[in-house]
């Protein structure tokens, strides 16, 4: 069995990236984006969380999250609610593509794994809350952040942290490495 690092800090803030499995362009139909929104109601009423960002696109998701003080299990968070979702809309399902995710009892929505990143400060939270509202327009889904309606970026405009018009009017403004770390 594989054991892979991850942080692990109480409280503290994650990026993920959440992937369908083989790429399954599902996440944004009605049914889907219901689960999806009923899954993280439930699961932060059991295992709180702040939901600080968050965009889906039809086969992958972007969220931000902040565990409470002495919490630092998202995976269970994201286990759940891979679960949650995927026996809602099982009947939307292809069947497990293989014997070791049929043996799993894997339902075929969710890749296995997700990517997180631990969020260092300010400026990597702003530029990872930034790279997932503006990652519609990356995939060349809207021409405009503010088009794309399964985002938090429209709960940031009503706060006032956006102008509505944020990141100008499409993918020439923005450059090719928009939101990306520089190394």
């Amino acid at each position: 069995m594989s054991r892979y690092r991850r942080a692990r800090t109480p409280g503290a803030t994650y990026f993920f990236t959440v992937n369908t499995y083989r790429r399954q362009r599902l996440l944004t139909d009605s049914e889907v984006l219901y689960a999806l929104r009923e899954a993280t109601r439930l699961i932060r009423a059991e295992h709180p969380f702040q939901l600080d960002a968050m965009v889906v696109i039809a086969d992958h998701l972007h969220a931000v999250w902040t565990l409470p003080p002495n919490d630092a299990d998202y995976s269970i968070r994201w286990g759940l609610l891979k679960r949650y979702v995927s026996q809602r809309v099982r009947h939307r399902l292809q069947e497990p593509q293989s014997a070791s995710r049929h043996m799993r009892g894997e339902l075929g929505l969710w890749q296995r794994r997700f990517w997180e990143h631990q969020i260092r400060d300010e400026v990597d939270y702003a530029r990872h809350v930034d790279y997932a509202h503006y990652n519609p327009v990356k995939h060349g889904l809207v021409r405009r952040v503010c088009d794309w309606p399964h985002s938090t970026f429209h709960r940031f405009v009503r706060l006032g942290l956006y102008p509505p018009d944020w990141a100008g009017g499409g993918v020439e403004d923005a450059g090719d490495e928009f939101g990306e770390l520089e190394e």
